[in-house]
């Protein structure tokens, strides 16, 4: 068994006391009904309501409003890692735990606060949050979908694709226009709820992987969204999204880091069992080394990962470092995945096999939450280049 590194103390027993709850749940609650979740597209609501009666859901959520009051990110880094550990979807709860319910607790008003965050922590609400457009993915400033004030109200107009819980959601952060002359700096953040008139969803996407992750387009026809619902301030979404980026980010990396140690100990298991030529294929030199290499790389990643954690615990994880973790580990997790699927030959390219599915969930990774190239480019301007 290969074993996890520590340079320093990143766990301690509180939290493999909760790492024990969050996999018994899991093995009860989520594991056996996967495999239909994967060809229905969509979890049940009924796993929403049991993750936030057992405490999974707004770990970070005042108490007052039924959440766990705990802001050490290691408890939703657990429960990230114990879904992949698992091989149950992870998106629809980054989505939910690390972006949206992480916004709501600290850009919302007292009341906003009590409409949202209890029905969010216990699992009877369930968040998405809506940037992406046909036109404007990795670039946020060009969004095109607009919130026109009018009395009580804002009429928004557009489309948003590519949005996590899409289907399931009933509470969506919205990100539109109410400046436009203003550019990047006219955006706005909006909660749209289930039933408002004017808002639709779209056809359920079918992706390449994470399939069990339910997926759509969103729709905003002249829908009138409460002026009650607007978090924050106007024209501040910009400001709000720069600093909540870092940490969807750093949930992107967890996923990414799990994943590779998941892989390479399927890899390892595979190679000392597998036999050719009369040996195992792990005692072919090539194979030795290849798996030398995964090992080095994923402690490595690991190692950063846990700085990270430990920056975003005491409030100083940068912006750039959150983007070198986000592209590296998700870059390493897609190589990962290619080497791993080659070691296991014709038995990893069915689609029955692990390593299958973890190949096709990996490839999303180097897109959402921020392309490679444009971590790179973030990298860079921090660079003074």
């Amino acid at each position: 068994m290969r074993e996890r590194p520590e340079v320093t103390p990143h766990y301690g027993a509180e939290h493999e006391d909760f790492r024990k709850m969050v996999r018994t749940f899991l093995e009860r609650e989520a594991v056996p009904h996967h495999d239909r979740w994967e060809k229905e597209g969509i979890v049940d609501r009924e796993l929403w309501r049991k993750a936030g009666a057992a405490g999974l859901l707004g770990m970070d959520a005042p108490t007052e409003y039924g959440g766990g009051g705990e802001p050490d990110f290691r408890y939703p880094a657990v429960f990230t890692e114990e879904l992949i550990r698992a091989r149950v979807t992870v998106p629809g709860f980054v989505a939910h735990n690390d972006v949206v319910s992480s916004y709501l607790a600290v850009r919302t008003t007292p009341e906003q606060r009590r409409r949202w965050l209890p029905g969010l922590c216990s699992g009877e609400l369930v968040a998405a949050i809506a940037i992406s457009e046909p036109d404007a993915g990795s670039n946020v400033a060009d969004i095109r979908t607009t919130a026109v004030r009018d009395g009580d109200h804002y009429v928004l107009n557009g489309q948003k694709v590519f949005i996590t819980n899409g289907e399931n959601a009933d509470l969506v952060l919205v990100a539109a226009r109410t400046a436009p002359q203003r550019g990047g700096q006219g955006l706005s953040l909006f909660v749209v709820e289930r039933g408002t008139a004017g808002f639709a969803r779209g056809n359920r996407l079918e992706k390449l992987g994470w399939n069990a992750s339910d997926t759509c387009e969103l729709f905003f026809d002249g829908c009138r969204v409460p002026a009650g619902n607007l978090v924050g301030k106007e024209h501040a979404g910009m400001a709000y999204l720069m600093t909540g980026l870092p940490r969807e980010r750093l949930s992107i990396a967890t996923v990414a880091v799990a994943a590779c140690e998941q892989m390479l100990e399927d890899a390892l298991d595979y190679a000392r069992r597998r036999q050719a030529f009369g040996q195992a294929i792990g005692s072919f030199q090539h194979n030795r080394f290849q798996l030398a290499t995964m090992d080095t790389e994923v402690t490595i990643a690991r190692i950063f990962l846990d700085h990270c954690v430990t920056q975003i615990n005491a409030g100083r994880l940068s912006a750039a470092d959150a983007a070198k973790a986000k592209w590296w580990t998700t870059e390493l997790q897609v190589e990962i995945s290619n080497r791993a699927l080659q070691l296991h030959g014709g038995y990893g390219y069915l689609r029955e096999s692990p390593i299958s599915r973890e190949w096709a969930n990996s490839r999303v990774q180097t897109i959402y939450g921020g392309t490679t190239e444009i971590m790179k480019e973030m990298i860079g301007r921090s660079l003074g280049l």
